[in-house]
């Protein structure tokens, strides 16, 4: 629903409050409003959600999801770049708090929006509300997940679609969209995960029962089992099952359409595969490639792509759309949906079987894809600094901690504090976080490619403070986990900005590996993956006043203590709301009148 203009006339920055009053009355529909700046249209985009659990059949088994306003996944933004969204989030779970983060939007400006708990902000405690708003300032395929506990697991999630300013093209030409969100799914809930992994000695629920592709994925039976050598599987029947019957792609012959593909996934990496098609790889994280073409792409979570798809088969044929495990050993089965050519019917199945995902463990297919990931030039993305005023190489490991299993940073696992970082180090609450300064490194003589000699690790949960606008190198470094022969993928996501990915590398990075750099259209992202035993170097500009984390997006990862807190230019930001600060000792200072400033 959009707002109607403002009668008297007015501009807009004097009518704006008594509109976004208008909107707020309007019950839980989004409105927009618009303005007039430097001859382009801005607009403001304000949503009501309600979180909370209800039942639901992802996968054509009845459980408990996350949900926004009785939608799961919940409802897609979609905005212009420079407009600002405005989310009135109220928690309406019974038990537990909730924060969302909108990932991939940097939030310059507005830190506290970025909806990580601990970090940028209290979580939301039941009952309670709290504000979102920010501007989007970059066009691209985004999303936004709960960054609380494991809620993203759960089922919090949406897409986030920002699309080029007023008078502004793409790059590209195409005739349709289709916006396609990722995810995993789980029979046991989060709260099972959560405990099990948290447990002494650790207890893991297992792989995910299904791929969801825009919340929908089937269980026990599939869409292709007539084509299958296995006589226990069934053909599923999705007629009448809205919640789980596959998303159809419904194309016209000789069109040329985008695909946003985002994945939100909690654990598994995939693949896709489009029957017969090849695609145009053009975009990742909100920021344009060098086109590129591939049978097929890897997708990690927290990453995001746009490609193009040429319609120029067969129109008398439908062709399969399939998602496949990648990086672990699959025991969840493919997703798939069709590919829909409107000449015929929807219901038609193609005439081969779905495309095969690459083995699991072909790393050389990952690798080889990754590596045509570029730039598309220096008039889109800013051109990498050919030097950097620090380097902090970061060595990923599996550990023990009295028995507990941890993942760890340079030997210490991340432990968020009761007060949000923002604000302890705007108001200089020491005792808000360990105060020690977290490893720059690890020692030399470290193997990488064994299991570690000592597992032993320590919790910790101090920050890397950044000068202002300093050029930043981060070394990211696998090794080998707990046990032997095994090193897992690892795709690291940094809050608040996005790097250049100069350059990956096997075993241990050292300096002369410096020369295998690209410095000259290194792909600018916001995620990025370290492949079993080895490395990945990303460099970024230490440019946005806050509190930032960088941690694996794997969630149990995160959960474990696989994450860093990075903070810049903290004491140049305007004044924080202190709705987001009011737990810990930033509550207590409000409580006792104490004004924060």
């Amino acid at each position: 629903m959009v707002a109607p203009c403002n009668s008297l006339g007015e501009p807009f920055s004097r009518s704006f409050k008594g509109l976004i009053v208008w909107c707020f009355l309007l019950s839980l529909t989004p409105c927009s409003l618009a303005t007039a700046t430097s001859n382009k249209t801005r607009s403001l985009h304000f949503y009501k959600w309600e979180v909370e659990y209800m039942y639901w059949s992802p996968d054509g088994l009845e459980n408990v999801v996350m949900s926004i306003n009785g939608k799961f996944p919940g409802p897609t933004i979609r905005a212009r770049a420079g407009d600002t969204v405005h989310v009135h989030l109220t928690n309406k779970l019974n038990t537990e708090g909730v924060v969302i983060h909108w990932h991939g939007i940097r939030q310059k400006g507005t830190p506290w929006a970025d909806g990580t708990a601990s970090i940028s902000q209290c979580a939301i405690n039941p009952g309670e509300s709290f504000d979102y708003r920010f501007t989007v300032d970059r066009a691209g395929t985004y999303f936004y997940h709960g960054h609380y506990g494991m809620q993203r697991s759960a089922g919090l999630y949406g897409s986030l679609i920002v699309d080029v300013a007023e008078g502004e093209k793409e790059p590209f030409h195409y005739d349709g969209e289709f916006d396609l969100l990722l995810s995993d799914w789980w029979h046991e809930s989060a709260h099972h995960q959560e405990v099990g992994l948290s447990s002494r000695p650790m207890r893991w629920i297992g792989e995910p029962q299904t791929l969801l592709v825009n919340g929908r994925g089937q269980y026990g039976c599939s869409l292709a089992a007539h084509y299958s050598n296995n006589s226990s599987l069934s053909q599923c029947n999705v007629t009448g099952h809205e919640q789980w019957a596959p998303h159809i792609l419904h194309v016209d012959p000789n069109k040329t359409y985008r695909i946003r593909l985002s994945s939100t996934t909690a654990l598994a990496s995939l693949n896709l595969a489009i029957g017969n098609h090849k695609m145009l790889v053009v975009e990742a994280d909100g920021n344009y490639l060098q086109p590129f073409e591939t049978d097929d792409l890897d997708i990690y979570s927290g990453e995001s792509y746009s490609v193009l798809l040429k319609t120029s088969q067969d129109p008398s044929q439908n062709y399969w759309i399939s998602f496949g495990v990648r990086g672990r050993k699959p025991q969840t089965p493919q997703a798939l949906t069709i590919l829909n050519y409107k000449t015929n019917s929807a219901s038609k199945f193609p005439l081969s079987p779905p495309p095969v995902t690459p083995r699991w463990d072909d790393y050389a297919h990952s690798k080889a894809f990754t590596n045509k990931v570029k730039a598309l030039d220096h008039k889109t993305i800013p051109k990498p600094p050919s030097t950097y005023n620090r380097r902090i190489i970061l060595l990923n490991t599996q550990n023990k901690m009295n028995g507990y299993t941890k993942w760890s940073i340079n030997n210490v696992s991340l432990s968020l504090p009761a007060t949000p970082y923002l604000g302890s180090i705007r108001f200089g609450l020491q005792n808000g976080f360990d105060q020690t300064k977290p490893p720059e490194s690890f020692p030399e003589q470290y193997d990488v490619m064994k299991p570690p000699g000592n597992p032993n690790t320590t919790t910790g949960n101090g920050v890397y403070m950044l000068s202002y606008y300093s050029t930043v190198d981060v070394i990211l470094q696998n090794a080998n986990a707990l046990a032997e022969n095994v090193s897992e993928i690892h795709p690291w996501h940094l809050h608040g900005h996005d790097f250049w990915v100069l350059g990956y590398g096997e075993g241990k990075f050292t300096k002369a590996d410096e020369k295998k750099f690209n410095m000259k259209n290194p792909p600018y992202r916001n995620s990025a993956v370290i492949f079993p035993y080895g490395w990945t170097a990303l460099r970024f500009v230490a440019d946005n006043p806050g509190v930032w984390a960088f941690h694996c997006h794997i969630e149990p990862h995160l959960h474990m203590g696989m994450g860093v807190v990075l903070a810049e230019g903290v004491q140049r930001l305007p004044k924080i709301p202190k709705e987001a600060l009011s737990c810990g000792l930033t509550g207590k200072k409000f409580m006792t009148g104490n004004n924060l400033g």
